[in-house]
């Protein structure tokens, strides 16, 4: 039974003496058209900060283009890659490179932003409807005896032809969408879809004090009030915005622990608007609302990704470029209560410390800097914290980041994950069982429960039984709220009733993230069967969850929703647009509108949605996939032939093309050419079991078995527990009268999923087959 959450209106308290009273009005009215002043306001208060501030990597985010802020070579220097040779120069006191364009074509653009400064160099080129696009080439930044002070290509030495949708002048490449609001300040996007032009604008081109302290004009104000002895108790916190200090009412303490030899603060609860501050940029995550307001939830304005594992790797380590706040929030540290600013001076953007001397601020050096501790000889990159603790990946060819999740290492882990590990990371000529072995003797043997990288593994491969393990990290306390949330995310692989009781739970959970992977996790329910869990999620006060709700119920029929319950959804299924009506610019906001209309059966909008999503990037190739299977629902599959050809001629070696046009040809009876393209996927895909099973699936239904079969069990290898695979093993051989063989399918499958008891009766009924045919069962794997 749902217990509906209370709606709690916040009613400000009115104090009783007139003049405080006004003066509390006109406070308000002020925070309400509070502004950004700009660090010139900041610098008569706080001279020392901004001379630390100046010359910082976030003062150098982005500049103009002129001869102090460009570090490349443009003295009429040349570079050539993959046989395109692109010249930097110089004219006038303009910067230019003279390169490979719009469809190949070469052509001057002019340079007008720097972006970054270390360890690489970016360059912006604007073109007339607003848009500012990236360029591949990049000057590298580092001392010449490091490799550096040369021009190279962001792709290293892949070819990005123009065609390709990581092309340089296509939207994968769009400043104004992909970089822009982490790399100035108070930045709006400002995308006209109707006209197709940006006007993007910003307070300051860099970041400045207030991208981390907000608007300050209020503070402003504050300090004037001071100054001139005014009374200023009107004003909350100074008048900042947000105040990145512990709070007064929770002073912090820093306490030792000495089992662990460790300092720690007093509360773990410290300082969390500060880590959701800094992950506003410093996180793979995706913008849903502009109007960020400092201090109020992350997940209101952006949508930080989980551990999911085309970004991390199983155990969480950092796999694709994912920046620090998923890895941060894996730690003990963030868990105890450390926040970005203990390690690192917030104006300076340098450490506070070098080396171990930085570690050593909380861990005792006499045990972590001892020999004992980490078994290599004393100051060499062995007896270095973060070598061990933060293995470091390297992005963009030369800029080298480390893992903020500060792991212990388990080479234990690295045979069965295939993870790195960084015992191996070093010692590159050895094998993990050695690393293994050495790291058992020196700290004894890993403790015995698993790992969350083990149960994530085993859930993304669906392997029976994992549900029970999510289900207790979901559940627990023990772990981040990303790794619980990451749990949340893959119980949608296990459909069971104990899972569907756990995602309700999380629905109810603190964590906003967390509700919002529940809330997503249980479209394995059909629309119907959402309803009860999800109507009461529509009041949810982060948006994130509300849009994410608002998505899931859209499909839902009118029938079942009382009128109250209807204009709720209707309410946030219109937030829902305006979310990705923000990225209008971006193909992908095109299709989940599609997407969106299609579910509600609006077909012409649908179209219209689909056909946008090409328009913007003809490379992306959803959007011709959707677009024909729109066409599919009104029947009309030569319209979505069309579309899928034209998709072909420009992407002719993309797989789910290739599975898409087999699947019309099935329906359309064209079962030879439909074999033809099922096959084509399959070969170019075999990481994708679906593809595979659908191709066995059409040999069989074209009397071809022996195919199918082959097929299948090939499949199967790779995908053990596939219930779809070992169906279908389990009734290709039935219908061919190979009850025994028939039977070891079987087997499995009622091994694997227990509570499923049609299993259990095939299994039973092809025991009875099995031995009238007078086969021994055997129902070994």
């Amino acid at each position: 039974m749902w217990l509906c959450r209370p709606v709690i209106v916040f009613i400000p308290l009115l104090m009783c003496i007139g003049c405080q009273k006004t003066q509390q009005n006109t406070h308000f009215q002020s925070a309400v058209s509070a502004h950004y002043v700009g660090r010139e306001t900041c610098k008569p208060c706080h001279e020392n900060i901004y001379a630390q501030y100046i010359g910082s990597d976030h003062d150098l985010a982005m500049d103009y283009a002129t001869d102090a802020t460009v570090l490349g070579d443009f003295n009429n220097t040349s570079f050539n890659h993959h046989d395109v040779t692109s010249r930097f120069y110089e004219r006038d006191g303009k910067f230019f490179v003279f390169t490979e364009g719009f469809r190949g074509k070469f052509q001057e653009f002019a340079i007008k932003y720097t972006f970054g400064v270390r360890p690489l160099q970016q360059y912006l080129i604007e073109f007339s409807d607003g848009r500012v696009q990236t360029l591949p080439l990049c000057w590298d930044t580092r001392p010449k005896e490091q490799g550096g002070q040369r021009w190279f290509h962001i792709y290293g030495n892949e070819r990005i032809p123009p065609d390709d949708i990581l092309y340089w002048t296509r939207i994968s490449q769009n400043w104004n969408y992909m970089c822009a609001e982490c790399h100035s300040t108070n930045l709006k996007k400002n995308y006209d879809a109707a006209k197709d032009r940006y006007n993007t604008t910003w307070s300051e081109i860099d970041v400045s004090c207030e991208v981390c302290h907000g608007p300050g004009s209020l503070h402003v104000e504050w300090a004037e009030a001071e100054a001139r002895g005014e009374d200023t108790q009107g004003y909350t916190d100074m008048g900042l915005s947000i105040r990145l200090k512990d709070d007064e009412d929770e002073e912090v303490t820093w306490l030792f622990d000495k089992s662990l030899a460790t300092y720690k603060p007093s509360t773990s609860r410290r300082r969390q608007k500060e880590v959701e501050m800094c992950a506003r940029c410093h996180s793979r995550r995706a913008i849903i609302n502009e109007n960020y307001v400092h201090g109020k939830p992350l997940l209101d304005t952006h949508y930080p990704q989980a551990l999911e594992d085309n970004l991390y790797y199983p155990d969480g380590q950092i796999r694709d470029e994912v920046y620090e706040y998923g890895s941060f929030l894996q730690s003990r540290m963030y868990q105890a209560g450390i926040v970005c600013t203990d390690c690192h001076d917030p104006h300076s953007t340098r450490r506070r410390k070098e080396g171990n001397e930085l570690c050593y601020s909380c861990h005792q050096s006499e045990k972590y800097g001892s020999r004992e501790h980490h078994f290599h000889k004393m100051g060499l990159s062995g007896s270095q914290c973060v070598e061990c603790h933060m293995p470091a990946r390297t992005y963009m060819v030369v800029d080298i980041r480390r893992d903020h999740s500060f792991r212990v290492p388990r080479p234990d882990l690295s045979k069965k994950l295939g993870v790195p590990n960084t015992c191996n990371g070093c010692h590159s000529d050895r094998s993990t069982e050695w690393a293994s072995e050495h790291f058992g003797k020196w700290y004894g043997t890993p403790k015995p429960e698993k790992h969350y990288g083990d149960i994530f593994w085993a859930a993304s491969r669906c392997i029976p039984g994992t549900d029970v393990d999510l289900i207790r990290l979901a559940e627990g306390n023990q772990q981040s709220p990303i790794v619980r949330a990451t749990a949340v995310f893959l119980l949608r692989n296990y459909p069971t009733e104990l899972s569907l009781e756990t995602l309700r739970k999380m629905l109810r959970d603190a964590n906003p993230l967390i509700r919002s992977e529940a809330v997503t996790s249980l479209d394995i329910l059909p629309p119907e069967g959402r309803v009860q869990y999800l109507l009461p999620m529509l009041q949810d006060p982060v948006r994130l969850v509300r849009t994410f709700v608002a998505r899931s119920l859209a499909p839902v029929p009118i029938n079942l929703l009382s009128e109250s319950a209807l204009k709720q959804r209707e309410t946030v299924v219109r937030e829902y647009e305006e979310t990705q009506m923000l990225n209008a610019d971006y193909p992908v906001a095109h299709i989940n509108l599609g997407n969106l209309y299609l579910d509600r059966g609006e077909y012409d909008r649908a179209v219209a949605s689909y056909k946008k999503a090409i328009e913007i990037e003809p490379a992306f190739i959803p959007g011709y996939i959707n677009l024909a299977d729109v066409y599919r629902a009104q029947n009309q599959d030569e319209k979505g032939r069309n579309v899928l050809e034209q998709a072909l001629y420009l992407a002719p070696k993309s797989a789910p093309i290739h599975h898409a046009m087999g699947l019309l040809m099935i329906r359309t009876g064209e079962h030879k050419k439909a074999l033809h393209h099922l096959h084509k996927a399959a070969i170019l895909a075999p990481e994708n079991t679906r593809y595979s099973y659908v191709y066995g699936i059409a040999l069989d239904s074209q009397k071809m078995p022996e195919q199918a079969i082959s097929v299948l069990k090939r499949t199967l290898s790779h995908n053990p527990y596939d219930p779809d695979l070992l169906v279908s093993l389990t009734m290709i051989y039935r219908d061919r009268g190979e009850f025994g063989q028939a039977l070891k399918y079987a087997a499995r499958l009622a091994r694997n999923y227990p509570e499923n008891q049609n299993y259990q009766q095939l299994e039973k009924h092809l025991i009875i087959l099995a031995d009238r045919q007078g086969e021994k069962p055997d129902r070994r794997d």
